[in-house]
């Protein structure tokens, strides 16, 4: 039985604009702004032959029979490979799931790079990343995380589209930025891509924000463009707004995950000490404030 294990980092979307009025998958996707952490979803599979093909996904070791697009992603692969295969995988999830954190991507893209090592078919990296890209264009549960968690970083994706398609530029920052979060529930991103009017309001104010940013592309501008968008959609509940009220206060700025309910702010170092204490006063026994690095790396195979 052939083993191989891969990772993806998980991402964070600061602002976004819908793109998907074309038919053809590869070229949906979003304009946006977003930051890869080190924090994502180490997928480990094992294949051997078979008479018939089957799979089997554990989530955290927990058997699941609802990661669709993980789903996508193996009987996408199952089909080039004109052969029967038993496929068992793993997915260790390190972020929390559903909270706008790019599990989905992370998950959809390691599982791609993987499969595409183990089942011997030869694709490019970019190709591998392509199905991951139509996977979650398909399930609705994202448009631009996975050719931003290809490649890594602090990205503003300037054209829409799956890896080796859309175009990415790098926001310029170093080792000395980390990024603090606290979770605090979920949001449907799939119910909210599917909403006439939020699409409306995204598309309205992530425009604009991603032109703004192209021309000055700072960590600075980053989050306050990303603040900008999370005021201006309407999302921020009162227990978020709460927090928002006490950074504010520490000159600091924090924003919103799309889509989650779930804190975050792209700091110096040096800030983390504060904000980390805020977060840590309205943690709860399920959700409890981190400190993540940011994946210069992007997804890629692990030895």
């Amino acid at each position: 039985m052939d083993e191989v294990t891969a990772f993806s980092p998980g991402h964070i979307t600061g602002f976004f604009q819908i793109c998907d009025q074309t038919t053809e998958l590869l070229l949906q996707g979003s304009r946006g702004a977003g930051i890869s952490i080190s924090n994502g979803v180490t997928t480990k599979i094992r294949v051997r032959s078979s008479s018939q093909s089957s799979f089997e996904i554990r989530i955290n070791g927990t058997p699941t029979k609802s990661a669709t697009v993980s789903e996508y992603v193996i009987n996408s692969f199952l089909a080039r490979g004109g052969k029967d295969y038993e496929i068992f995988v793993d997915h260790a999830v390190t972020v929390p799931i559903g909270s706008g954190l790019g599990s989905s991507g992370a998950g959809a893209l390691s599982l791609a790079l993987a499969l595409n090592e183990a089942l011997n078919l030869g694709l490019s990296r970019m190709e591998a990343a392509q199905i991951a890209h139509i996977a979650e264009v398909k399930c609705k549960t994202g448009l631009g995380t996975v050719i931003a968690e290809t490649f890594g970083g602090a990205e503003i994706r300037v054209a829409p589209g799956a890896p080796g398609i859309g175009k990415i530029t790098p926001i310029p920052l170093n080792d000395d930025y980390a990024v603090v979060c606290l979770n605090l529930g979920n949001l449907s991103t799939k119910k909210i891509l599917s909403d006439t009017k939020f699409r409306h309001r995204i598309n309205k104010s992530g425009e604009k924000l991603v032109d703004k940013l192209i021309a000055h592309p700072t960590p600075a501008n980053f989050m306050t463009f990303s603040r900008n968008f999370a005021e201006e959609l309407g999302l921020i509940s009162p227990r978020v707004r709460k927090i928002f009220t006490e950074t504010d206060r520490t000159s600091i700025t924090c924003s919103m995950v799309m889509f989650g309910e779930t804190i975050f702010s792209l700091i110096k170092r040096n800030e983390t000490k504060e904000i980390f204490e805020v977060f840590g006063r309205h943690a709860r026994s399920n959700y409890s404030p981190f400190i993540t690095e940011i994946d210069f790396k992007g997804a890629r195979l692990v030895e």
